[in-house]
């Protein structure tokens, strides 16, 4: 830690010790030197008395001198010891300033017992004053006793101070429910005491805000501005609520009227530009994010949300122009690498996309998307080795990954069409890795590209010894079992196993209704169909929910459910596939 920066944060140097300011001086009198043409006999005297210690107002010169070197030691970085001798002085000498002064060093030192101490001694000494209460206050806060920490503020409130609330309700988001409510209460009982208190009644608001009480929060809030007029920061905790209340169109009406009214408050303009891309509203959106950035044309985040939204808009080459922009300034590399690789990607510059992947960082939290398109990639140009070479060099005394990178580049090699390769690499791995579940997958899914149902079978079987509770190998197999000829009761006990694991997952219940379906028993089948697509919309799903309607002779209403999904998903080639056989067999 720089304790001399941190020391620098404290009230600017200088001892405020009003007592060491008039130091006694010396006896000023004075005599006459001897003429040079006089001769002095010299007198007797009795020996010297020794001298008595010298005074400096209330301290000695001891105290004096350590009070000294403590804040030179902290400037030179040696905040613990000078903390710790100030408290000691703070101890003897029980002088205000002392005290106050060893108070701001114990919380420059992070010292909480000795601030809550130095801060009651201050108390003591100077009950009127309102900063040891704060400090006291503050240091609770930092703590988490809110409760306690309210109890010091309203003392500052009874003694006539301000207080800036926000800092409180800044530490507040993440509070248990309970705490949270009952600092709810303190700050109600503190706005009933001293209602003048603006910040004290804006910050229960925002703590309304925080438990979700919208609507109280709301009814506030009115009050709040029916007293105090409208700001900026109103109409942005005004939206904010509007948008917890479920009043989107409300909220973007108050933004947009709060950038007409402040057009200089960048946070109303983000926030009015963060809105509209929620709801699709994009050209605005890139117009009020263009704004920010003339606003304050070094605000890269700014201009990384600019590049976002030139993607989203089919803009390649100006968003390539910001994210480069971002790289030079060494702002969210890891993010403009990604983005610049995929834009090299749709521009058919391979060589380009796979640099600027390669330098997506672990750290990233596309760090394995980028890996696996450069694996990908290289793989597509042939360039087999290469892509394997640059797996095993990001894998090098990492095990975790260089499994995950074994199923990347397994399947960037079926692909491509590589089966025996891709085989060979995964044959290699479980054998130095058997019990591994994800390199288990891996196998079951290549070999389900291969034909090799049997091999497939024994991998997911090999997943549910080792993971009975894992509903995806069940899932997995039942479904397999059930797209089958003649195994179809097997399947629906997988799959009944499955669901009980995860009753409200839309892919097993879609497995479930298939298994159903095979066994003649219709109407569980499309009942699970039909809960299965309300919750999953998939074309698959879509397919398996006409295909049974069209069995139950039902189909019009087949008819309706391929048409919805081909209207969303013109290329959904199992539908189309599904149709055409149902049709097929109809017309034979």
């Amino acid at each position: 830690m720089n304790y001399s920066r941190r020391f620098l944060l404290l009230c600017s140097i200088g001892f405020a010790l009003a007592a060491c300011q008039s130091l006694p001086s010396p006896d000023a009198s004075t005599t006459e030197a001897p003429q040079a043409n006089e001769i002095v006999a010299p007198t007797p005297v009795a020996p010297p008395a020794p001298p008595a210690p010298i005074v400096y107002g209330t301290f000695t010169k001891d105290q004096l001198n350590r009070t000294i070197l403590n804040e030179l030691g902290a400037q030179r970085g040696h905040l613990p010891d000078s903390a710790e001798d100030y408290y000691d002085l703070a101890k003897e000498t029980r002088d205000l300033a002392i005290i106050r002064r060893a108070a701001q060093f114990a919380s420059a030192n992070n010292d909480s017992d000795r601030v809550i101490e130095l801060a009651r001694l201050w108390m003591e000494k100077d009950p009127r004053a309102q900063e040891p209460h704060l400090l006291i206050s503050f240091q609770l806060l930092e703590e988490g006793r809110l409760e306690e920490a309210m109890e010091h503020i309203g003392s500052v409130l009874a003694l006539g101070g301000n207080v800036d609330f926000t800092s409180i309700t800044s530490r507040t988001q993440y509070l248990p429910p309970g705490a949270r409510a009952r600092l709810i209460e303190s700050f109600k009982e503190l706005h009933s005491k001293f209602p003048q208190e603006r910040s004290v009644h804006y910050s229960l608001i925002q703590l309304l805000e925080q438990s979700d009480l919208a609507q109280e929060a709301m009814t506030e809030l009115m009050i709040y501005r029916e007293a105090n007029g409208n700001s900026s920061r109103i109409m942005l905790l005004q939206a904010q609520l509007l948008l917890k209340l479920e009043r989107l169109d409300d909220a973007v009406a108050i933004l947009a009227s709060g950038i007409e009214a402040y057009p200089e408050n960048r946070l109303l303009r983000f926030n009015y530009g963060r809105i509209l891309v929620q709801i699709r509203r994009l050209e605005e959106a890139r117009e009020q994010f263009a704004l920010l950035a003339v606003m304050a044309p070094d605000d890269y985040e700014t201009l990384y949300s600019l590049a976002l939204l030139d993607l989203e808009l089919d803009s390649p080459d100006t968003a390539k122009q910001l994210l480069l922009r971002l790289l030079q300034a060494n702002y969210r590399m890891n993010d403009a690498h990604y983005y610049l690789g995929y834009i090299g990607q749709d521009q058919s510059n391979d060589d380009e996309a796979i640099e600027h992947f390669k330098q997506v960082g672990t750290d990233s939290v596309n760090f394995l998307n980028a890996q696996r398109q450069v694996i990908r990639l290289l793989v597509e140009q042939g360039e087999l080795e290469q892509a394997h070479q640059w797996a095993v060099s990001l894998s090098a005394g990492r095990p975790d990954l260089e499994l995950m990178l074994v199923t990347v580049e397994t399947d960037a090699l079926m692909s491509t069409g590589h089966f025996d390769l891709a085989e060979a690499l995964l044959d290699n791995a479980i054998s130095k890795n058997p019990d591994n579940v994800d390199l288990l997958f891996a196998r079951s899914f290549l070999s389900d590209r291969m034909d090799n149902s049997a091999k497939s079978e024994q991998a997911l079987r090999r997943i549910i010894e080792l993971q009975p509770g894992d509903s995806r190998a069940y899932n997995q197999l039942g479904y397999a079992l059930a797209d089958g000829p003649n195994r179809h009761d097997e399947a629906l006990v997988l799959l009944e196993r499955a669901i009980e694991i995860s009753p409200d997952d839309p892919a097993i219940i879609d497995s479930l209704a298939w298994a159903q379906y095979k066994l003649g028993r219709y109407e569980e089948a499309l009942a699970n169909l039909q809960r299965a697509y309300a919750a999953f919309p998939d074309p698959e799903v879509a397919a398996h929910l006409g295909e049974v309607l069209w069995a139950m002779g039902r189909q019009r209403d087949a008819n309706r459910v391929w048409e919805a999904s081909l209207a969303e998903n013109p290329n959904a080639q199992i539908i189309i596939n599904t149709i055409e056989r149902l049709r097929s067999r109809q017309g034979s």
